[in-house]
């Protein structure tokens, strides 16, 4: 959403700043100063929009037009400071609100600076820049440089009221110059806000500072166009590092913050949990009380703590399963004793071959004592005859052992 940002700062030669150098450098255009002999050249410098010098409306009606020449107008305004640390221009600079399209920003700004132009009596030269290409594309932006002194048909003539010191003001019946920048402010933050109503827009921007909006948040802090450009280029600078200390320990101080506030909440719940509402059932409310309590109180278990809980009650339980098993087998045992049957030698092949050779044996007597009924066990006819068979056995194979 559209976000509020004017800030003032003065163009003096006691920072090593010209007027012609900032001229040149903000609307993209080559300016050459007289006074020092340097060129300033910016012509290949992209983002810049449009640029165009307003002048006050008492200007154009005595046909003033040397000052729309921007070389002619800024060199004016360093010939006429004398002083080396004199103030030759005043920027203006402007955050624009990303809503509206290049035509109405355009036209937003041009009618600000027209306001300023006639309100001082001095010229304003104000360029729009597009955002960077490697920073916000929301960041629609404005700068206006505004003479210190009052455009006359043959030059610059004497310093803007904006300039003079707060005494003079005094004496002129005006306010002090931080009043005369807080009106300028806010005169932005209502020609905005008409604008984005004009087209339909709802969002809304507030001159004020987040202090007095009721904001509790740290106000953002601009790098500026030098220390903006050397941090892009991965340079590191002093400022830039300061700005960073700076945002930590803010972040730092708002995490204190919160957990204060977290503090006091909790605070602030227990009491009331511990107060008795005396308008109903006095048990009752008791109850609910140490109900409260107790709840506010419980500890609170970690995932870690829940798994090794869970672990342990897993291996209790099969602990007590093992143990019910052990019991069932020794009641078993107990009711019906098991009864080992005696081992068995096992025998081998040659072994199992020749039992079975010796009950074939056995076999073919016995059917051979059947044929031979009429010889008696004992007799010679007998002994023979078995004489014979376990010959014949002998000379043959016993049956086939599986």
């Amino acid at each position: 959403m559209a976000i509020y940002h004017l800030s003032v700062k003065p163009v003096s030669r006691a920072g090593g700043r010209s007027a012609t150098a900032a001229a040149a450098y903000r609307s993209a255009e080559l300016v050459h100063d007289h006074t020092t002999g340097q060129t300033f050249d910016y012509t290949r410098k992209r983002g810049v929009e449009h640029s165009e010098i307003v002048l006050p409306t008492e200007a154009a009606r005595r046909d003033i037009n040397w000052a729309r020449d921007r070389e002619a107008l800024w060199n004016e305004a360093e010939r006429a400071e004398n002083r080396s640390n004199s103030r030759v221009a005043r920027e203006y600079e402007l955050a624009l609100p990303h809503e509206l399209t290049k035509a109405q920003r355009l036209e937003l700004v041009r009618g600000f600076a027209a306001e300023i132009a006639n309100r001082h009596g001095v010229a304003v030269d104000f360029s729009l820049h597009a955002p960077h290409r490697e920073g916000d594309l929301r960041n629609h932006h404005a700068h206006l440089l505004a003479t210190t002194r009052v455009i006359e048909p043959a030059g610059l003539g004497e310093k803007s009221t904006i300039e003079w010191s707060d005494g003079n003001r005094r004496k002129a019946q005006l306010e002090p110059g931080k009043k005369e920048i807080e009106a300028i402010r806010e005169r932005w933050a209502v020609l905005t806000n008409e604008k984005l109503l004009e087209h339909g827009h709802q969002v809304r921007i507030d001159h004020r500072t987040l202090e007095a909006q009721g904001i509790e948040r740290e106000p953002t802090v601009h790098l500026g166009p030098a220390v903006a450009s050397l941090e892009r280029r991965g340079i590191q600078t002093e400022v830039g590092q300061r700005l960073q200390r700076e945002t930590l320990e803010a972040a730092q101080k708002r995490l204190e913050h919160a957990a204060e506030l977290g503090r006091i909440e909790r605070e602030r719940r227990e009491i009331s949990a511990s107060m008795i509402d005396v308008t109903g059932d006095l048990d009752r409310a008791k109850r609910e009380r140490d109900l409260r309590m107790d709840r506010s109180h419980a500890p609170r278990v970690s995932v870690e703590e829940l798994q090794r809980q869970g672990r342990e009650n897993w291996l209790a339980m099969r602990a007590a399963q093992k143990e019910r098993e052990a019991a069932d087998k020794t009641q078993e045992k107990t009711q019906e004793p098991e009864q080992k049957l005696p081992s068995e030698k096992r025998l081998s092949n040659e072994e199992v071959r020749a039992q079975s050779i010796e009950r074939w044996k056995a076999y073919r007597e016995q059917q051979e004592l059947e044929k031979t009924s009429g010889a008696a066990p004992g007799t010679d006819a007998a002994d023979k005859a078995r004489e014979k068979e376990q010959q014949q056995g002998l000379e043959q194979d016993g049956p086939e052992i599986d």
